[in-house]
Formats: structure tokens, sequence, C-alpha cells
């Protein structure tokens, strides 16, 4: 799962205040609940050195009541006396952090990311189509109304006129029909070639929503699904409707996520660009390799499994591993950074995606495993080396063998 459009507009070097929070505020006495749990949190972030505008701009924020309702959780980024990320997770986290820190709490970013989905809603009648954009993050969702398109075409209702001229008829209706599909259709097809949505969920009049989806061209096609429900008339039954799309976003962010997984499957299983395990993972991270980080969700937390462990890090995040890995590599001021962060850091520097995944869905190794851009002979083998009666050959095993390069999708 890529992470851009979560970091992209986010500061470097400076200090980033990040907050995961259970935000359930079901009973009487959530607000209340909510608001000590901030206090705590706090608490902490005073201690470790966080700003008061800072922490005041958070404190605001959160005492604001997020629209998703029912258990959930929240995950909150600032800096400067400013939140600059505020986004809701389907479920609490295990337990609430807050950190300060240089940089950004790739795997707490990553939750985000998976439960994110830019898609667009098109309803559509036979006259034209209604098209909104959605930024959506599980419960928590920004519009971007985009427009309403018509098509032009006038000639909508047939009538029983009988005869030679009721056929005449009927067919210009057809006609204006189609013609009016066809722009709807174009108009969609410029559209998702500019704002790349992963998903094009099409709702409305039965009939329309054929024409148009036969008028789509094959980029739309691709990420097009059809929903029951909606209409751009008065009358829609919007709990249903909404519950439609939602789970249409669930199933969407199920298939992304198998996606990724069975692709690792493959590759790890034929010894290719895929490894498994903390130490074949540092060392494809170091090399730059890495095109998507996969993690479990007790490492990616909170609370992580790997929060308790250490990793000696130089100023380049891809300068990683013990004390003297990090020394050969050039690092001027080795220091010890949390093993979850400092792995989640590498992996977006060099562009990964980091997907969380159900540990039931695949083994990894220590919860950690990467999908490769390109595999070759120095590529750790995990297979190999785990079976080795050596342990110091672990993580640093190399295959003598050429391998096709490969490049996952």
């Amino acid at each position: 799962m890529r992470l851009d459009r979560i970091t992209a507009d986010l500061p470097q070097n400076v200090p980033l205040v990040t907050v995961v929070m259970d935000a359930t505020r079901e009973s009487e006495t959530g607000n209340q609940a909510v608001l000590t749990r901030w206090k705590d949190l706090r608490r902490s972030l005073e201690e470790q050195g966080a700003d008061g505008p800072t922490l005041e701009a958070l404190g605001e924020r959160i005492r604001t009541i997020s629209n998703a309702a029912g258990k959930h959780g929240r995950v909150l980024v600032a800096a400067r006396e400013e939140v600059l990320l505020d986004c809701t997770l389907a479920t609490p986290p295990g337990s609430d952090e807050a950190l300060v820190d240089a940089g950004v709490n790739a795997l707490a970013l990553a939750r985000v990311a998976d439960e994110h989905v830019r898609y667009l809603l098109v309803t559509v009648d036979r006259s034209g189509a209604d098209v909104t954009l959605f930024e959506s993050a599980s419960a928590s969702e920004v519009a971007t109304d985009l427009m309403s398109v018509e098509g032009g075409h006038d000639e909508l209702t047939k009538a029983n006129a009988g005869g030679w001229s009721h056929r005449r008829f009927e067919k210009r209706v057809e006609d204006s029909w189609e013609r009016n599909a066809e722009v709807v259709a174009a108009e969609l097809d410029r559209i998702v070639a500019e704002r790349r949505p992963e998903l094009l969920l099409l709702t409305g009049d039965v009939r329309a929503r054929a024409l148009v989806a036969d008028s789509l061209g094959q980029a739309a096609r691709e990420i097009l699904t059809t929903l029951d429900g909606g209409s751009r008339a008065d009358g829609v039954k919007a709990d249903a409707f909404n519950a439609h799309v939602s789970q249409a976003l669930t199933q969407y962010r199920l298939r992304r996520r198998e996606a990724v997984v069975d692709r690792f499957r493959e590759a790890h299983g034929q010894d290719g660009a895929a490894v498994s395990g903390r130490d074949g993972v540092l060392d494809v991270l170091r090399r730059g390799q890495v095109a998507e980080l996969l993690v479990t969700e007790a490492v990616a937390g909170p609370p992580s499994s790997l929060a308790r462990k250490k990793l000696w890090c130089g100023d380049d995040p891809l300068q990683i591993g013990n004390h003297t890995d990090v020394v050969e590599m050039g690092a001027r001021a080795p220091h010890e950074v949390r093993s979850d962060l400092a792995l989640g850091r590498a992996a977006l520097a060099q562009g990964a995606g980091i997907t969380v995944v159900d540990e039931a869905s695949v083994q990894l190794a220590d919860g950690v495993g990467a999908l490769l851009r390109w595999n070759d002979a120095g590529t750790p083998n995990d297979h190999l080396f785990s079976q080795s009666a050596d342990p110091h050959r672990e993580g640093r095993s190399r295959v003598g063998r050429r391998q096709e390069i490969t490049e996952p999708r």
C-alpha cells in the first residue's frame, strides 16, 4: 500500500507528533474517557519534549467529535502548532500511543493507508450523471463534488403512439439514451485518467448503468463496480445505499491486500523476489530493493511487537542494522531507533509500499517480509539459511545463482 497520498504534505526534518488512540464515544461516559486518554497521552508527549502550542492544537482537535460512529480509532500527526493529519481507523488500536520523533510513524500510517480508498461514485439516469470523488479512510470520508454531466439528448421517454411512428419514436428515444451514456462514459474516462481513482462505483437507473458501462474505456472498466440502490431522483434509502457502498469498499480493500499477499506467496515459494524474516528484510532494505514491506498486525501495532527492540541507524534511513553495519555504510552519527520505526522509515525512503497482513493469511518469520523490485545473486535466501546449522549465516547468506530480475506489479 503506497503511503504517498498520506505523507506527501508532511514536513521534513522537523519533529513530528504522532498520536494513535481509541476515539470511541459509544457510552454516556465515552467523551470523558477519550479526554482522559488524551490527558495521559499529553503528559507523555510533554515528557518527550513536545511544544505547548502543538499540544494545544492536538487537544482542540481531539475534543472535536469525529464523524465516525461505534468503536473506532484515530491517528493524528502534528507539528509547528498545527494538526497536519487526522484520520479514522475502523477499529481501535490495541493500545494508545503518543510519539515525538524526527520522522513519521510509518507503520501507524500504513494502517491508515489500508483503510484509504480513492473512489468515484457515479449516479446515472438516462439524461446524465452526478459524479463525486471520495477520499475514504474507513468511516471518515472527504468528498469532492466534481460535476453533473448532462448528455444533451432530450428525447428520453417512450410513448405508446402506435404504428410506424411509434417504432420511429422509440428508436429516437433509445438513440438519445445511448448518446447520453456515451457522453457520460467519455467524461468518466477523462476523470479516471486525470484523478486516478482506485475504484469506480456506478449506481442509478439500471438501463443507463448498462449503457454507460458498455461505453467505458479499458482503464475505467477495469476498476468498475456496479451498485444497486442509488438514484439521481429523491427517495433514495440512504442507510441501505451507504451500506452497499461500505461493503464495496471493504471488498475492494480485501482484494487489494490479498493481491499483495498472493504475489509474495508466489515469489517466496519459488525462491524469487521475496524475503521473510528480520535479517533478510534488513539486508534488502539496505540495498534499496524493497517494493513492498509486509508486516503482521502484531508488528504494525500499537503496541508493536518490535517497539522494545532497537536498531542502529545513520543519517540516511537506509543505513540500518547493527552498529557495525551502519558504521561500514558511512554513518557519521550512529544512533539507536525503535525497530518498528526504523523499518518503516527505510521502506518509505526507497519509495516502497507497506501492507499490514493477517498473520493467518501468510507466514512471515519475525512478522516481516518484503516483495522486491529485483532479485540477484546478492539477495538473501531465507529458505537456505533457515536450514543451516550455523546461526551466524542467518541474514547474511548469499545465493550464487542468477535470477531473472522481476518487478512486482
